[in-house]
């Protein structure tokens, strides 16, 4: 059993839902960012740093990060975070290379 963050765009929710489930499933404790309740929802930037920063301390938690890159689109977020786990020296999984295996 692992701890997994999941990492990517929020514009990929569906995908992010579903390898979540899907690496549950397989018995790891999965970690996934705070979606909007609904695509009106408007967070203050107060909030949207501390969702961040909540997310950060998610990683740091994790044995590993799960980077959900639909047709290989990494975002500047998911690249910091993509940084900050390697430089905590945590296992980086590509939703891309578990399609492909």
């Amino acid at each position: 059993m692992k701890i997994i963050t999941v990492c990517g765009s929020l514009k990929f929710k569906a995908e992010m839902m579903e390898i979540s489930l899907q690496m549950e499933l397989l018995g790891n404790v999965v970690l996934i960012p705070i979606f909007p309740l609904n695509d009106n929802g408007v967070l203050s930037e107060n909030e949207i740093n501390m969702l961040g920063n909540m997310h950060k301390e998610k990683i740091k938690l994790s044995d590993a990060i799960l980077v959900v890159d639909v047709n290989g689109y990494i975002g500047n977020s998911t690249k910091n975070e993509i940084a900050l786990a390697k430089s905590l020296d945590k296992e980086i999984i590509y939703l891309s290379d578990l399609v492909k295996g």
